[in-house]
């Protein structure tokens, strides 16, 4: 009986330091995922709720900074969440769409297809400051391709300040953000392709299907998984964007492009709002989360 106690014991013991080890190897990686993450999360909820230049000491207002958001015309964040969900359309309806496409056919192993896998990824590795300089020179109403393609064609009535319209300068944005990222989940998609078993797809082929059948039928249902990724990094990317609307438009003319990073940039370096500013970093981070649940949601009711 005492034998046994003694086992016990030490079988609890050896449990007691295997549990304390792994504590302590992943400790470094809390820290820095709560110092990184958690913390900076955690100051800009604080300072939301408080009216602060970022100087002197803020003073505490509850949600009046969230209101004043919803509510204050000339902050204009609801038309900033407005262009950031038109981009997220068009990155889940055409981007999307378009990589996937890409990625079946290069899976089919045709000729040259990594040449082709690496010119329609080099967008991603450009810069994209380069890229919104690079589309700037694009849309240039002197000397652009686009208005001097349109004088050879004799089509001069259609050209425009393609930036500096209303009308023309959201889908001046769009163009080139679908251009840039069409390749990155192009690639995502493209190793879930190549990843379904060639079994399964001889097997399909030598009952009579086609190739766009195998594609329908076998590998998009593999491949699932990786689509919602792509949609979700779709969706919470076009939430996020700053840096082509910046470089191309400046969020204007008169306000038409700004996006939440653009009133956030606004708010704390033009206005010194960092109250305001942490409130509009708030709400990003809610609404990032909010559409990555919906969107795990909603690929969970389809496999169901």
């Amino acid at each position: 009986m005492a034998e046994n106690n003694t086992l016990k014991k030490s079988k609890n013991r050896k449990e007691l330091w295997k549990g304390i080890s792994i504590f302590l190897f992943l400790l470094p990686a809390l820290l820095l995922f709560v110092s990184v993450l958690i913390a900076p999360i955690a100051v800009s909820v604080y300072r939301s709720l408080q009216d602060w230049n970022g100087f002197s000491p803020g003073t505490f207002i509850g949600f009046s900074n969230y209101k004043e958001l919803f509510t204050n015309g000339s902050i204009k964040f609801m038309v900033g969440l407005k262009n950031s969900l038109i981009v997220a359309f068009f990155s889940v309806f055409v981007q999307l769409p378009l990589s996937l496409l890409l990625a079946l056919l290069l899976g089919r192993k045709i000729k040259g297809s990594r040449f082709f896998l690496s010119v329609f990824f080099m967008p991603v590795l450009i810069s994209t400051v380069v890229i919104g300089q690079l589309w700037l020179k694009i849309y240039n109403p002197d000397y652009g391709l686009i208005n001097r393609a349109l004088d050879a064609l004799n089509l001069s009535a259609w050209k425009h300040v393609w930036v500096g319209e209303v009308g023309y300068a959201l889908v001046a944005v769009l163009i080139p953000t679908i251009w840039q990222f069409v390749g990155y989940h192009m690639l995502l998609m493209y190793a879930g392709v190549k990843g379904v078993s060639p079994d399964l797809r001889e097997a399909a082929m030598l009952d009579g299907a086609t190739n766009w059948q195998v594609d329908k039928y076998v590998v998009i249902p593999i491949i699932k998984p990786i689509i919602k990724v792509s949609v979700i990094f779709a969706v919470t990317g076009s939430l996020k964007t700053y840096d082509l609307v910046r470089i191309i438009t400046n969020g204007g003319p008169f306000q038409t492009t700004e996006v939440p990073s653009t009133l956030l940039e606004n708010m704390l370096f033009l206005r010194n709002r960092y109250g305001m500013g942490s409130t509009i970093s708030v709400m990003l981070i809610i609404l990032c989360f909010a559409f990555a649940l919906l969107i795990g949601a909603a690929f969970k009711e389809k496999e169901d």
